[in-house]
């Protein structure tokens, strides 16, 4: 068994997020697919690929740990040196709380790192996590706070960072290979997320953004779908039409119950 954390290039402490990052990362250097440069190489990446898919699955990195505990660095700590994460805590402008937003994220402590996102979020009407990253850090942590944030159920929040990660992938391509998943959570939050745990106004305001992001027809008929029955519950009977007409002519196999049908597909 190889030692998948070096492989990976990370400390056997080494949070689930800083696993991902370390992949992907990683993956575009090697990929004969995704890299031009000399340093592509199929038989690596496939080890990385191997290494990844150990380390990400629990019962397999506990093995690994168990076998190698002896091999890896756990990072003992100076109590006297200096502790970043007390001095970005310390600080009110907002690059040093963006930066302890990913600091918490990348170091197990994912419930700091999304209250923290939140506060800003609600507190400063300007703000931006991506103002203080490049572009390539902020999307891999963006994602990755993203993930977090619907798993806390704030998914009006994660439906924004992931719609400017897939804009940004648009305007130049950085996750290629690993785009697929980007859209597929974000398909999977628009589609079945939304409605019902959000407030009927923000979602509507996801489904109408989401026709910039390319999902393709079926996609946009079933957001219209959606619209049309959150403009039911708000007692617009005429736009609601209008969204599932549009709908139907979009996808007409789309599956509309058939009292709803009745009601407003024909008006």
């Amino acid at each position: 068994m190889e030692d998948c954390y070096k492989i990976l290039g990370i400390s056997s402490s080494a949070s689930i997020a800083e696993i991902k990052s370390a992949f992907r990362r990683k993956a575009k250097e090697l990929h004969p697919d995704l890299s031009s440069s000399e340093n592509a190489d199929t038989r690596q990446f496939q080890r990385l690929l191997k290494a990844y898919q150990t380390l990400i699955d629990s019962h397999q990195r506990s093995m690994v740990d168990a076998i190698y505990a002896s091999r890896y660095d756990r990072g003992s700590r100076n109590e006297e040196s200096f502790d970043y994460r007390l001095w970005l805590l310390s600080r009110t402008d907002e690059e040093s709380r963006c930066k302890l937003i990913f600091f918490d994220l990348m170091h197990q402590r994912e419930d700091d790192a999304v209250e923290e996102y939140k506060r800003m979020s609600l507190s400063r009407v300007d703000f931006s996590l991506s103002r203080w990253f490049t572009r390539e850090d902020f999307m891999d942590c963006g994602f990755i706070l993203a993930e977090e944030l619907i798993f806390r159920n704030e998914f009006y929040d994660a439906y924004l960072l992931l719609a400017q990660i897939i804009r940004m992938e648009y305007s130049y391509a950085y996750f290629r290979h690993f785009f697929p998943e980007v859209m597929n959570l974000t398909r999977n939050l628009l589609r079945t997320q939304l409605a019902g745990n959000i407030d009927d106004e923000l979602a509507l305001d996801a489904w109408e953004d989401a026709f910039d992001l390319d999902f393709g027809k079926k996609d946009e008929a079933f957001f219209l779908r959606l619209m049309s029955e959150a403009y039911d519950r708000l007692g617009d009977a005429d736009t609601a039409a209008l969204c599932l007409r549009k709908a139907l002519q979009l996808d007409p196999q789309l599956s509309v119950p058939a009292r709803y049908r009745r009601k407003y597909a024909e008006m």
